[in-house]
Parts: structure tokens; sequence; C-alpha cells
């Protein structure tokens, strides 16, 4: 059965959770790291009512104050994802993909770092949409690859645009640890994304 590892609380008052239980691995599943792509979190929480003794962390809802404004951003409009403290982070336009005042500005920001370094994941796969792809940072090619077979997305080293201050640039190339972006077709009934996600997560 999974557990709480570690909560934390944000802005709006929602929670953050980690979980997992006591023989844990060393992969992390993350969803809704952008507030309007709420799909990564109903496929954790399908998957773990399935698999209440799977051996993964996972994150099913990073941003939770996106999720109940529906918006890209938290509620401090900030884009988590532009957040990180990378070398490339700057001090953007605020638009949807503001990075924040500073790095690690963010508690969803803060949380995920304080998970890589306490739990020290040797693979991170987040859930995205819309692209279709296997995005991949740091050396998870053949990781990438694996799920691409099971999904039917390209593989795709970069998503075709900078991503400064990313999670992809934190995690995968900055630390070396295996990182993959699975952006999922956003259009597809999310039943049937069901199947092949489950087949990843039981195959990683």
């Amino acid at each position: 059965m999974v557990d709480v590892l570690n909560l934390a609380t944000t802005k709006l008052g929602n929670k953050i959770y980690l979980l997992g239980n006591q023989n844990h691995n060393k992969t992390l599943i993350i969803g809704v790291v952008h507030g309007d792509e709420p799909q990564g979190e109903y496929l954790i929480a399908k998957y773990l009512k399935n698999n209440p003794n799977s051996p993964h962390l996972f994150i099913p809802c990073l941003n939770p104050d996106g999720k109940q404004l529906k918006t890209r951003t938290n509620a401090s409009k900030v884009d988590i994802n532009r957040n990180f403290p990378t070398k490339n982070w700057v001090l953007g336009e605020k638009d949807s993909y503001f990075g924040g005042n500073e790095p690690a500005s963010e508690i969803e920001t803060q949380f995920l770092i304080d998970t890589i370094e306490k739990y020290k994941p040797t693979l991170v796969i987040t859930l995205h949409t819309p692209y279709k792809v296997v995005n991949y940072d740091g050396p998870a090619k053949e990781i990438a690859q694996k799920i691409s077979d099971i999904i039917n997305y390209p593989v795709e080293e970069s998503i075709g645009y900078p991503t400064p201050g990313s999670f992809g640039t934190y995690c995968g190339v900055e630390r070396n640890i295996p990182t993959i972006t699975l952006e999922m077709d956003e259009t597809c009934p999310i039943e049937e994304l069901i199947p092949p996600i489950f087949k990843i997560f039981d195959s990683i």
C-alpha cells in the first residue's frame, strides 16, 4: 500500500503529495507540472488503485493550485517548468512561461528539488500534454526508445523551442539523471491512454 512520504502546502492551501512505500525503488513519476494538463494525475491515481504495491515514487499533482485555477502556471503565475535553478535560467517576460523573479522561488519547485535530493531517483518521468513525443534529457535515450516502442510516439531530444529553467535541464542535463518528458496526446480519450501508460509504468 502506498504511503504519504512527504507533503507540502501551496499558496492556495492545497497539498502536494509524494507517495510511495517502504520498498520503493528509484523511479519517480510526476503529474500535473502544468495545471492545465491534468491527465497525469488521473493516470497515476488509476494506476495506484490497480497497483497499490507499486515500487515507484509518485507525485500525482505537482501543481494543484494551477489545476484549481485551470492555468499552466501556479497561483503566483509562475511556470514551474521554468523555475528550476539551472545555468540557463533567465528572468523573462511575465507571460504563461514566466520563470519567476528568481530560480526555485516556488513551493512546488522546492518540493521537487527536495524530493530529488532526498530520494535520489535514478529515473524520472513527467507526464505532460499535448505534443505526442517522448522527450528526454540526460542519459535517457535508451529508456525513451523503450517508451516510444510502447506508446508509438517519436523520440525527441529537443522539444523544439528554448526551455530555460526547465526540470529536464535541472535534473537530466545538469545532474545526469535520466529524465523523460512524456508528452501525451491531449485529444486522445483518457481511457485509451491507460493501457500504454500502465505498460510503461510496469516496464520501468
